[in-house]
């Protein structure tokens, strides 16, 4: 019976600063679904003798073995030839393949080149997989009880050859398991203190994975439980989320997966409710992410960026005499922000955000990374302070969850 898995990303380009293997993520979810889990991944560039290497050490380990790339009609193609080697078999030339892509290429209005014959060559034994969507057909060997799968790399070409033609195969081969999954997300602690109090919880249930990946903004807590049927799976999987949402309580913002601005415009949608925001040093950022949420014209009313000392003066009348005690990166400031966002959107509720991104403006008093945030609405004005670490680039993101994650505990707790 089949249970684990390798993926081998094939191609130099995978090798380099400029190109992500995505093929590997989306195959180990998909796997995963099935009841067949990923144990490693590798990327091997254009060289054949550690790619033998790779497929040959990975049949010894995995009960199956999936390659992406490396199946074009080039010199730096070596994946037909590599695979072979390492499974001690021979390529076999198919003219039926040939013929098929010399109809396709005078489907395209030409004639197709001599070196795609190339493509013709199939590991002897191996079952063909059709690829209508590209010129590289796919292969599955058996050997043994164990698959080989070589898929190519284009994503439109692998991933329905690998959910039409190989998942109903493996699947037959795995027999009943099914895996249910949830993701939750906490904000405001670090992963380690998640993991504090989640483990107590998740070690007690037998045949459930458990991750934990901590982001720039938030911790993700994902689980996997597997059963015998869907109901046992998804009953599983209901109550050990319904107990990690007790223990981590207001901290856990979802527990579908949804990002922290699809939260925020839910709960003002369902209250009927608005909301502006002022921003410093995040420049427009908390209304860039609020505004990428489908339907938020319905509660966004207003993103005011006042960067300046003078914008913060004549958008949201900011006091002078505030900016002068107390600087731009102040309580004091934050909520007069907030209240001027209020007053100017006439909307339901506010916040503003104003610290120091850097990387230079710190103080001994201040340092990179002071942001103060201000909440202004039904409830009064109240400020919070954090400092908050990182480059410039994290403090900015860092700074709009605590926004939108302010927000967001002030309309529960109302």
């Amino acid at each position: 019976m089949l249970r684990s898995a390798e993926i081998i990303a094939i191609g130099s380009e995978l090798l380099g600063p400029s190109r992500v293997d995505t093929n590997s993520l989306w195959l180990t979810g998909k796997l995963s679904d099935i009841g067949i889990e990923v144990q490693l991944k590798t990327v091997v560039g254009d060289d054949g003798a550690r790619l033998e290497e790779a497929i040959s050490d990975a049949l010894k380990r995995a009960d199956v073995v999936i390659t992406t790339g490396g199946l074009g009609p080039t010199e730096d193609d070596i994946t037909r030839g590599c695979t072979a080697k390492a499974l001690g078999r021979e390529l076999v030339y198919h003219e039926a393949i040939e013929a098929t892509l010399r109809d396709r290429f005078r489907a395209w209005g030409r004639e197709m080149p001599e070196i795609n014959k190339r493509q013709a060559f199939v590991i002897d034994g191996a079952e063909i997989l059709e690829n209508p969507r590209g010129s590289a057909v796919g292969m599955l060997t058996s050997i043994g009880e164990k698959r080989v799968v070589n898929l190519p790399g284009p994503p439109r070409e692998n991933q329905p050859m690998f959910t039409e033609l190989v998942a109903p195969r493996l699947k037959e081969l795995v027999g009943d398991v099914f895996v249910e999954r949830r993701e939750m997300k906490i904000v405001g602690m670090g992963e380690s203190a998640v993991d504090e109090i989640a483990a107590p919880i998740y070690t007690s249930y037998e045949n459930v994975q458990t991750s934990i990946l901590f982001n720039r903004t938030e911790v993700e807590l994902q689980i996997a439980a597997r059963r015998d049927t869907q109901e046992e799976a998804a009953a599983v999987a209901d109550e050990l989320t319904r107990r990690l949402a007790d223990a981590f309580g207001i901290a856990m913002f979802t527990t579908t997966g949804e990002t922290m601005e699809a939260v925020v415009g839910r709960l003002l949608t369902e209250r009927g409710e608005t909301v502006a925001f002022a921003e410093s040093c995040t420049g427009g950022l908390v209304s860039r992410r609020i505004t990428e949420v489908p339907g938020s014209s319905v509660y966004f009313l207003e993103g005011l960026v006042a960067y300046s000392y003078q914008a913060k003066v004549r958008i949201l009348g900011v006091r002078q005499e505030t900016l002068d005690e107390f600087g731009a990166v102040s309580a004091e400031c934050a909520r007069e922000m907030a209240e001027g966002a209020l007053r100017v959107s006439g909307a339901t509720h506010a916040v503003s955000i104003t610290g120091i991104a850097g990387p230079d403006g710190g103080t001994d008093e201040k340092p990179v990374g002071t942001v103060f945030f201000a909440y202004a609405g039904p409830s009064g004005t109240r400020s919070i302070k954090l400092i908050l670490p990182g480059d410039r680039y994290l403090i900015r993101w860092r700074s709009s969850q605590a926004a939108l994650d302010l927000l967001r505990r002030t309309l529960l707790r109302q």
